[in-house]
């Protein structure tokens, strides 16, 4: 998205708008497209310009951050089940499922920190971690220093920035490029190392680990 459409959009939604955008893209697996790092860094750049500001933007994002991931957890203990038997569609993209649950096996807790910084993993790491059935309490911890890091970090990056740079709206859009750029590397190298093991155990259509199928069942049976 164009940085200047960025900034109209945001103007355009303001404060409830942008915790919107930040609550869906955090938990709800229909919003992984939604723009994440260059929708905070840019709302700290407008606040730093004086269209927003920072006192009130800060807790509405951070709050919108967590809520999104918490109402992702208990859409995947609900859900969860249903969620793998379904197919790839414009809203639902199975393959951002498999690699947040990829991760999660590898990170476990620390996913939900970790992906706050991956497009798309982000978004579907508080649903696998709800199919896991991971204890409430541990995942909160998680997800409230992900969500300070995240949205409070990226929202100050703009801000800053912002206030530091004299006429630092004509360089927005490339500080933006380079944002979206390092934030997709991760997940790119992720996708990468990843890629031959997926060739290798060639997964049918559900795709999920028998660690992890047995992991959601044993939980399941104990009733955690």
């Amino acid at each position: 998205m164009p940085h200047f459409d960025l900034v109209e959009l945001i103007k355009t939604l303001g404060y409830l708008g942008m915790f919107t955008i930040v609550f869906a893209e955090s938990g709800l697996f229909f919003g992984f497209f939604l723009p994440g790092d260059s929708l905070l860094f840019t709302a700290g750049f407008l606040a730093s310009q004086g269209f927003l500001n920072i006192w009130v933007l800060v807790p509405i994002l951070v709050i919108g951050a967590i809520l999104g991931d918490s109402t992702g957890y208990w859409m995947g203990r609900k859900f969860g089940n249903w969620l793998m038997k379904q197919k790839d569609s414009f809203f639902f993209q199975k393959h951002h499922l498999l690699r947040a649950q990829k991760f999660y096996e590898k990170h476990g807790g620390k996913t939900l920190i970790l992906a706050r910084f991956m497009p798309a993993v982000r978004t579907f790491a508080p649903i696998v971690a709800g199919m896991a059935n991971m204890h409430y309490n541990t995942f909160l911890s998680f997800n409230v220093i992900g969500g300070f890091g995240w949205a409070m970090g990226m929202t100050l990056l703009g801000y800053f920035l912002g206030s530091a740079i004299p006429d630092v709206d004509k360089y927005l859009l490339p500080i933006v490029g380079a944002i979206v750029v390092i934030s997709v590397v991760p997940a790119l190298l992720h996708m990468r190392a990843d890629k031959s093991a997926e060739e290798v155990k060639k997964k049918k259509s559900t795709g999920f680990s028998l660690w992890f199928r047995i992991k959601i069942a044993l939980s399941r049976l104990v009733g955690k």
